[in-house]
């Protein structure tokens, strides 16, 4: 018995587009993405791309009128409702391109819903290239599954942060002097949140104090070793997704 082909197939590519999709909607497509899928993936007539608006779920769409350097998608089928994200926000001090890069991408595997990078006095970096970590959201987002982007907030200063932190979500804050163990601490603390990670030097005295008085602000450890804040990043984000967030 000859079995049934899977549909949509797992090979098709998967794209995120600007467009608002729907049933028989038409998607233009041309530049890189059109390149990548031309030429990189070898998109045939009638053959299925994957398509993601951030808004609609994911939708099937069949290759139509391919050219050289631009073809169009048309709307075939829902795949994936749109995704439940968890109410969770992680914040993180400007650090190194690379390792910036690296925290977008990983937050968005992740499930994180808010980007949010934050300037503090130690911090190295006083400049980020938005358009490049958006590319890189949007190319984990492809990879990974994801119906919904991250948002990517514009960056703002520590005490802008804590000065308009609304008391109803909670601040967790890796605070390399001593806080509460962390299994325990988010298991004590449903709801939305958001992880405050420093820069490579840490929070200075002046900034946790700040930190600690702001309603909502509850200090964790990460462990008795000294994380990179790329790693301390990731690391918080997965222990929250595991204990609070869609991973169980």
């Amino acid at each position: 018995m000859t079995a049934t082909p899977a549909w949509p197939p797992q090979s098709a590519p998967r794209l995120h587009v600007e467009t608002l999709l729907g049933d028989g909607v038409v998607v233009p497509v041309d530049g890189n993405p059109a390149h990548y899928l031309i030429s990189v993936m070898r998109v045939k007539p009638d053959d299925i791309v994957l398509l993601f608006d951030g808004r609609s779920g994911e939708w099937a769409a069949r290759a139509r009128d391919i050219r050289k350097r631009d073809l169009v998608l048309e709307c075939v089928a829902q795949t994936k409702p749109p995704e439940h994200v968890p109410d969770f926000w992680l914040c993180c001090a400007p650090i190194r391109k690379g390792r910036i890069d690296l925290i977008a991408e990983k937050a968005c595997e992740l499930g994180v819903a808010r980007l949010q990078p934050v300037l503090t006095r130690r911090a190295v970096v006083d400049r980020l290239n938005f358009d490049r970590l958006h590319a890189h959201l949007v190319e984990a987002a492809e990879q990974c599954g994801r119906t919904a982007l991250p948002e990517l907030a514009e960056m703002t200063k520590l005490d802008t942060l804590l000065r308009d932190w609304q008391p109803g979500r909670h601040l967790f804050f890796a605070d390399e002097t001593g806080g509460a163990p962390l299994e325990a601490t988010l298991r004590a603390h449903p709801g939305p949140a958001a992880f405050l990670v420093g820069p490579e030097g840490g929070f200075d005295p002046a900034e946790r104090d700040a930190i600690r008085a702001t309603s909502g602000a509850v200090p964790v450890s990460l462990g008795p070793r000294i994380l990179r804040a790329e790693t301390a990043a990731i690391a918080a984000t997965a222990a929250w997704m595991a204990i609070n967030g869609d991973w169980n």
